[in-house]
């Protein structure tokens, strides 16, 4: 189940999704878990937010995503997000355990996978098909209608209209500003 703090709209997600397993955080918690979002504590950094490691009260460790105040994501997108991403659940996917809408912050709380980046635990030894290009390549290519050339020539078939789909996901996702990036609803 999932339920916000705002109780404008927390009896509509409780009704909605009650079917889903995840735990609303207090944010005293996460701030607790992440000793008050301690640098040490720090993992990574994106351009939707910070990534850090905590511990629960219950010893469970949790891998902690902050959404940035710049990302632009409202309320409701988030909440679009949450349950996007509570329903991809999958044994090669990080677990989705809850979120956190409190104050200024939106936070998305994940199962902690030690020692691995979340592309080696997804993708684990599965090659990468792309030879390697930069991303202002990729874009000339993309728009001079070569899109197809970054193909890694071991790829034998593939649809050509779902590789070009794939192309421009990437690239719309690897954009400078995190406003002009699509959203996981939008992706």
């Amino acid at each position: 189940m999932v339920c916000f703090k705002e109780s404008s709209v927390a009896g509509e997600l409780i009704q909605s999704r009650a079917d889903q397993d995840l735990h609303f955080y207090d944010l005293s918690t996460i701030v607790a878990a992440t000793n008050d979002f301690s640098f040490t504590h720090k993992l990574g950094q994106g351009g939707f937010g910070s990534v850090y490691k905590g511990k629960l009260s219950n010893g469970l460790e949790i891998a902690v995503k902050r959404l940035s105040k710049e990302s632009g994501q409202g309320i409701e997108q988030f909440k679009n997000e949450v349950f996007l991403i509570a329903q991809l659940q999958h044994k090669n996917l990080v677990k989705l355990l809850g979120c956190c809408i409190q104050e200024e912050e939106k936070i998305l709380v994940y199962e902690y996978v030690p020692n691995k980046s979340l592309d080696s635990f997804i993708f684990g030894n599965v090659h990468v098909f792309l030879r390697k290009k930069k991303k202002d390549e990729v874009w000339d290519l993309w728009t001079e209608d070569k899109a197809l050339e970054i193909v890694d020539f071991s790829l034998k078939e593939y649809v050509s209209n779902q590789v070009l789909r794939c192309i421009h996901i990437g690239l719309l996702c690897v954009q400078e500003r995190a406003a002009d990036r699509p959203t996981m609803l939008e992706v």
